[in-house]
């Protein structure tokens, strides 16, 4: 929230809009001045509200709000140049949504650029020959397997919100933990 600021000077001082006249009065230079503290945030807010409007250069307390006009929802303890580049590329990302490749680019995000492995059950097939089996599993199922970097913590709860957040609502997932390095580690299952 903007909010008065002690000293800030006006970018249009009220004083200056009246004629030479009225110049000389003490009592309504004083007047205007209690209104030019008033309305300086106001006006320097306006002035700057195309700098509201960019990723790069919102204040912090307004980049969240910013991130709704995109429906991103990055967490609160995220560091700033993640939740602004989740806002940067919300819309891209929304027509990716619910494909391999929307998830890969989600699951990087989060995680600061680890590269997840991503298996789905499903596929595609075209063929001219009737009953042509199908590919892939009856069920519709994800195994995403992330490995930690070296000195990373990845917090399995927020992955699993947000994989539940990418993948479309009728596939399941299984979400597996791997440690740094090329050992072999598991996880649980999501949902």
């Amino acid at each position: 929230m903007r909010a008065d600021v002690p000293g800030l000077p006006t970018p249009h001082p009220l004083i200056e809009q009246l004629p030479a006249v009225y110049l000389e009065q003490d009592f309504l230079r004083r007047f205007l001045a209690a209104l030019d503290d008033v309305l300086a945030p106001v006006l320097l807010t306006i002035d700057n509200v195309p700098a509201y409007l960019d990723h790069r250069s919102a204040p912090d307390d307004f980049l969240n709000w910013l991130a709704g006009w995109v429906a991103v929802e990055p967490h609160g303890d995220s560091p700033a140049d993640q939740r602004r580049a989740e806002v940067r590329g919300a819309v891209a990302r929304h027509a990716r949504r619910g494909t391999v490749g929307g998830l890969a680019e989600a699951l990087r995000l989060e995680t600061g650029g680890t590269e997840p492995e991503i298996v789905e059950s499903g596929g595609t097939v075209w063929s001219t020959t009737p009953n042509t089996p199908l590919p892939g599993d009856a069920v519709p199922w994800v195994t995403i397997r992330v490995r930690a970097g070296e000195g990373q913590r990845l917090d399995r709860v927020r992955l699993e919100e947000l994989i539940a957040t990418e993948v479309p609502a009728h596939v399941g997932f299984t979400l597996e933990l791997l440690p740094p390095g090329g050992g072999a580690g598991a996880g649980g299952a999501g949902e």
